[in-house]
């Protein structure tokens, strides 16, 4: 016990010695809503021996050793621990993005608020408080600290998230009566990156763990919320089965939209309440200039331009001599090529066709050539798909011969998988913008045969294993033949009729464009289908970028890294092993 004592006493001395100044927030006696078994203090110095909670009553902020001339960039970051409002936590995580922020040239400063929760008030309220004034502060301090009071930003984790969405969404709403001449200083903040935030639906905001889970016509975004005209673009982050609902991310990112505020949304199948991606909090920042204007795009196909990693080369046609359904002389005829690895690393195997409005598509694009020669030199077995364009007539539906080619696609790889060395039960696919909508057929409407048996084939099944949408188009009502009319925003743009949503529906990656026409609400409304039916997907969309947005990209943003996190959700699910 004397050792754990003294332990946690080191601890102390070392947080606490890294931050160069303290702040209290209020001048005495003028702190609104005191109350007597409040605190302001982290869990190492409430843990430590001789902690006095009398000293401690007073929010506060710690300010850390401000960046390296040659880093400096001129803004400031906010840190905010979580803690359920009972108390301020995370001195981990405080201490990582102190060491990160400080690093990519920003001034940090920790913000410690009144804890435990208030009696006879909401939750939030003395934090609230304490984070309007705060923010007040560290704006009134920037000359004299050397950061521009118009470049402060937030990250944050759980009850933290909530305030620091509080601070993000509703700076115009006083949560105190002034007291003195810094409150006539604005509060609001330039942007947040928002992990994990609590309470945000209505079936938590008492305070508890979403008690439907963030389900139900019911359950909507809590009101306390207010989305005024200085809310900032956001980097929000959470995971599929956190008990702090993911619909709390969902919908603060369906609002920003509708206020067409750039906003980044990360979401990670099968991972509970923690604070995750850091790194694309980066890349969103990056992506907006926050931390430096953006380096020089360059072309995905002039980084992936040539077949090292690739051993062998095999072409064949998708379909026997006169036994093609709904055969049409203006379409072009569909081929599947094998692409093997040199070194095979994985028994998987990853199918990838392109986009094209149903119109053409090009299996030596860059929507498809990059993602095969990344696999390739991963160990990954590729096979890219050119599917029947342009799109059918005799009243047949614009993706239907697509599809047909798409499941006996995936019958021919699941028969010759064996005879490879591959595993047939270990396929993937992927598709870009009318790809990524075959690639929803695909996953979710495997058990809906698209045509009848032509041989021995047919009588393998079509399901997948996973599957990768790149802006999905044409998934949502508002959107079916051309650019989504409403944003896909609207509650009336529901998911289109075609997808079955069947019993092996498989998992899915998305990644998505903010700002694209065929709107990143085709991906976050299937990723929020696909979680109700209890299946857990992964999600990102990219602040400020289009239709193709990996076609050309700047160096440190997700669109430019964004085929990491293909290969990263085949490790995540086990699928690449």
């Amino acid at each position: 016990m004397k050792k754990a004592t003294l332990l946690l006493a080191a601890l102390f001395v070392v947080f606490t010695l890294a931050a160069q100044e303290r702040e209290t927030i209020w001048p005495k006696k003028k702190m609104p809503n005191r109350q007597e078994h409040q605190i302001a203090a982290m869990t190492n110095e409430t843990s430590a021996k001789g902690f006095k909670a009398d000293k401690h009553r007073i929010a506060y902020l710690d300010w850390y050793e401000a960046p390296a001339d040659d880093v400096k960039n001129g803004g400031c970051m906010i840190l905010i621990s979580g803690g359920s409002y009972e108390c301020c936590c995370d001195v981990g995580y405080i201490k990582k993005w102190n060491e990160t922020f400080t690093k990519l040239g920003f001034q940090c400063v920790n913000f410690v608020y009144r804890t435990p929760r208030p009696v006879g008030l909401p939750i939030y309220q003395t934090a609230w408080e304490d984070g309007q004034r705060a923010v007040r502060m560290i704006r009134n301090e920037a000359e004299k600290r050397g950061f521009d009071p118009e470049k402060i930003g937030v990250i944050s984790m759980s009850a933290g998230s909530h305030l620091a969405l509080l601070l993000a969404t509703s700076s115009q709403t006083p949560a105190y009566t002034p007291i003195d001449k810094l409150d006539s200083i604005p509060c609001h903040i330039n942007w947040a990156i928002v992990n994990a935030p609590a309470y945000g639906t209505t079936d938590a905001e008492a305070g508890t763990p979403a008690l439907r889970q963030g389900y139900g016509t019911d359950v909507k975004l809590s009101k306390v919320f207010k989305f005024d005209e200085r809310t900032c673009p956001m980097s929000l982050h959470h995971g599929g089965r956190d008990i702090y609902a993911p619909q709390t991310s969902t919908l603060v990112y369906r609002e920003l939209r509708r206020m067409k505020i750039p906003a980044e949304l990360h979401l990670y199948a099968d991972r509970g309440h923690a604070a995750l991606g850091l790194e694309r909090g980066i890349e969103f920042m990056r992506q907006m200039g926050f931390i430096a204007p953006l380096e020089k795009e360059e072309k995905l196909m002039d980084r992936y331009a040539n077949d090292n990693h690739r051993a062998s080369h095999s072409k064949s046609n998708v379909w026997p001599d006169g036994k093609m359904p709904d055969a049409q002389d203006k379409q072009c005829t569909p081929y599947i090529e094998w692409h093997m690895p040199k070194e095979l690393k994985t028994k998987a195997i990853q199918i990838i066709y392109s986009g094209g409005s149903y119109q053409h598509n090009d299996p030596d694009g860059f929507e498809v050539a990059p993602a095969r020669r990344y696999l390739n030199e991963k160990g990954m077995t590729v096979v890219t798909l050119k599917y029947r364009t342009p799109r059918p007539a005799n009243g047949l539906s614009k993706h239907t011969t697509a599809w047909q080619d798409l499941q006996r696609t995936i019958k021919i790889v699941r028969k010759e998988a064996a005879e490879r060395g591959l595993d047939p039960n270990r396929i993937g696919i992927m598709g870009s913008s009318a790809g990524g909508h075959l690639t929803l057929m695909g996953v979710t409407s495997s058990l809906h045969k698209s045509y009848l048996p032509v041989d021995d084939i047919d009588k393998l099944p079509c399901d997948v294993q996973w599957g990768i949408g790149i802006y999905p188009a044409y998934a949502l009502t508002d959107g079916l033949e051309s650019p989504n009319k409403s944003g896909g925003n609207d509650d009336s743009a529901i998911l289109a009729p075609e997808f079955s949503f069947d019993l092996k529906t498989a998992p899915m990656l998305f990644i998505h464009g903010d700002s694209d026409g065929w709107a990143a609400m085709n991906s976050v409304k299937t990723w929020e289908k696909m979680l109700q039916m209890g299946v857990q997907c992964e999600l990102h969309t990219l602040a400020k970028r289009n239709h193709c947005f990996q076609s050309s990209a700047s160096p440190g943003t997700g669109s430019y890294t964004h085929l990491d996190r293909i290969w990263e959700f085949l490790t995540a699910k086990g699928f690449n092993k």
